[in-house]
């Protein structure tokens, strides 16, 4: 796919989510080819779609369909996901009938069990896109209050302090990015059976450390953009006129599923002790 035909997928999928939320938009995107897509490029399809929800702050069930996808089961079902502190759920592909204790918005129910064994990195890959979109979002939506509001007699944008705070949260959200794209790349250039290796050396289980990092590394960065965005928009970004509120509920949702950024992290540091080494996963 060259680029003036990512561009054009991008804003067919922007317009569907523009408005549209929760079971409509699942319904719509699977309208839109999201299935097919997803089986043939996923590479494609899982930043470009995920990258969407977080920037619109629209959300729809498909991160069952990533896993469903790689443990290659029939899409359009749902199965249980991990979450931080052992616990497990289920995201509902129908609209929430009684709120979530964890997001009112979101569909996610408790469950008793779920697979140990569960492959999650393309899930977690498809999570960081979606926190990197919500970071870039908050930024976004930040910068824009700071350039509006005024304090003795200038924009708070050209404070200092402010300036600072902005400038660290966008030099995360491209760390975060920078990342993605290597797990990305990683899982698309290696053999897909397990402990094949391609000529470059790359085992499927760099693809696991990878994704692992890179979720860990969107989680961080969302995390500071939400830090660092409530500073600058102080006392508005808690009221619920704001939209602001809306992305912080959902960061903190999403750094939460298939592993926290601080359990991940703490994942990445077991491995490396375990093996002794830290692997190259990309070379500079």
């Amino acid at each position: 796919m060259d680029a003036a035909e990512r561009e054009l997928l991008t804003e067919t999928f922007r317009k569907a989510m523009t408005g549209t939320t929760g079971a409509a938009l699942d319904t719509a995107l699977t309208d839109l080819g999201w299935p097919e897509l997803l089986t043939e490029e996923p590479d494609t399809a899982i930043p470009v779609v995920f990258t969407l929800l977080g920037e619109t702050g629209a959300h729809a069930p498909i991160l069952n369909d990533v896993l469903l996808h790689a443990t290659g089961q029939p899409l359009g079902g749902t199965l249980p996901l991990p979450y931080t502190g052992g616990t497990w759920l289920t995201w509902e592909r129908t609209d929430p009938s009684q709120p979530s204790v964890i997001d009112p918005a979101l569909p996610l129910h408790t469950t008793s069990t779920g697979d140990p064994n569960l492959p999650l990195a393309a899930g977690q890959r498809a999570l960081g896109w979606w926190l990197l979109g919500t970071g870039r979002t908050m930024l976004a939506l930040t910068r824009e209050h700071a350039l509006a509001r005024t304090q003795f007699g200038r924009p708070i944008a050209s404070f200092q302090a402010v300036r600072h705070r902005l400038a660290e949260t966008l030099v995360a959200l491209d760390g975060a990015e920078a990342t993605l794209h290597t797990a990305t790349t990683t899982a698309a250039t290696t053999a897909t059976d397990a402990g094949a290796t391609t000529g470059t050396g790359t085992t499927t289980g760099d693809i696991a450390l990878t994704a692992l990092l890179a979720k860990a590394a969107a989680g961080k960065a969302a995390l500071d953009a939400a830090r660092h965005c409530q500073q600058v928009l102080a006392g508005i970004g808690f009221t619920a006129e704001h939209d602001f509120h809306h992305h912080l509920r959902r960061t903190l949702t999403l750094d939460g599923l298939l592993g926290s950024t601080r359990d991940l992290t703490r994942q990445a540091g077991a491995h490396i002790r375990q093996n002794n080494h830290a692997p190259r996963l990309v070379n500079l």
